[in-house]
């Protein structure tokens, strides 16, 4: 294993870099819990960036200014050694089972750091993008941008479990 081992088990560094703070307590406590649970299988840190201001009603070229702004702040925290996973509306499809594949395989190829991406409301800028080592999707649907941080929470937890062939996954 080359990556820094916890009571027997390779433990990954993980990023989830998102646009926008929590705010609503319900999304906070959900974050927390999962956040808690995946803590013997990796280290996990959330980075937030303040949400760039747009106004209420702004043209295409204030929406993908304000977009570069938030990916120029994002990427300040990818490092050169991060695996770079975006999430978007346009990225492949996993089920539970081979996102825990993908998750393994990364152990298994010697990657110990991932950064998962989530953007704003008005979603990730080119020169986030172009910078994705993979681009997943959860769903043809879109949904808020702090629903969004549960949801892959709670996807990575189910990934180490599955991956450690321990009960959860049903």
């Amino acid at each position: 294993c080359a990556l820094p081992i916890y009571l027997g088990i390779c433990r990954m560094d993980i990023k989830i870099l998102a646009v926008g703070r929590l705010k609503e307590k319900f999304w906070v406590d959900a974050c927390n819990e999962y956040l808690k649970r995946i803590k013997p299988y990796a280290n996990v840190r959330v980075i937030e960036i303040k949400e760039a201001y747009t106004g209420n009603n702004p043209s295409d070229a204030e929406l993908q200014s304000a977009r570069f702004a938030e990916g120029e702040k994002l990427l300040k925290y990818v490092d050169k050694t991060d695996f770079l996973i975006t999430l978007e509306v346009k990225g492949k499809g996993f089920s539970s089972e081979a996102f825990a594949e993908k998750i393994q395989g990364f152990s298994d190829e010697g990657i110990g750091s991932i950064a998962f991406v989530i953007g704003g409301s008005t979603g990730l800028a080119d020169n986030v993008t172009e910078k994705s080592n993979l681009a997943i999707s959860f769903s043809k649907m879109t949904f808020p941008h702090h629903m969004m941080r549960v949801f892959l929470l709670e996807q990575i937890y189910r990934a180490f479990k599955i991956n450690r062939g321990e009960t959860y996954h049903k």
